[in-house]
């Protein structure tokens, strides 16, 4: 589905990501490690196109994102970020905003926003505000309005880690859980190895700005690729 290579980005004219050769299959959760700095966010980014490459190139559906009409291609991903940012509106809005936006039939838009709702476990909290949502119901609200679009790739940018760990562990597993049913792409931003392990089919080790390995937790657990991944493995969370 996703072909990167020989991919530079800069930011405020300095190296921020490199990534020689990656491919990411379609229906695939890839999980994207490192400490903070290494290049996670960017590559995320990158993916969403609003970030542009100084060298090498990023296909989707072996098409060049150079190519892609933007919203055409904008209207194929979702993008959740570490906060909610919700709008101050109910629960049921709020996951309805972005097929409102398309222009989807009130019917189908009725059908999608309940079935999201209630994937996610807040079809309760329909009429409740945003402002009166603690930060787990938020975030479950915002993955629903990510995936009430049905994008064809979720990005997802650590948004657990505000989380308290009894609410991040929940999430955790729903999503997980919600993925493998969903069989839709993602890649799924943490620094937390064991967090990686659960949700991910494989894991991009990045550090430096740069892609060291690719593989299974187990894999790079057992054989890390350089020195580099090894100290990354040994001080972070497993």
């Amino acid at each position: 589905m996703i072909q990167i290579r020989d991919l530079l980005i800069q930011r405020n004219g300095l190296d921020a990501l490199r990534v020689d050769f990656l491919d990411i299959q379609r229906g695939e959760t890839l999980t994207v490690v490192g400490p903070n700095g290494a290049g996670k966010s960017t590559l995320l980014l990158a993916l969403a196109r609003l970030l542009k490459p100084s060298r090498g190139d990023i296909l989707y559906e072996n098409k060049s994102l150079k190519r892609w009409d933007e919203l055409d291609y904008r209207r194929r991903i979702s993008f959740v970020f570490q906060s909610p940012l919700l709008m101050d509106m109910s629960v049921e809005q709020n996951v309805a905003l972005g097929l409102k936006f398309r222009g989807i039939p009130k019917a189908e838009t009725r059908r999608r926003v309940w079935k999201w709702m209630q994937q996610l476990g807040v079809e309760s909290l329909s009429k409740r505000r945003a402002g009166q949502l603690s930060g787990g119901e938020a975030q479950r609200v915002s993955l629903a309005r990510a995936f009430v679009l049905e994008p064809e790739l979720l990005l997802l940018d650590e948004p657990f880690a505000a989380l308290d760990p009894p609410t991040h562990a929940r999430l955790l597993e729903d999503l997980s859980a919600l993925l493998e049913r969903d069989h839709r792409t993602a890649v799924f931003v943490t620094h937390n190895l064991n967090e990686a392990s659960k949700v991910s089919h494989r894991i991009a080790v990045f550090v430096g700005g740069v892609l060291r390995q690719v593989g299974t937790a187990k894999q790079i657990k057992s054989k890390p690729a350089d020195e580099t991944v090894a100290a990354f493995l040994h001080e972070m969370p497993q």
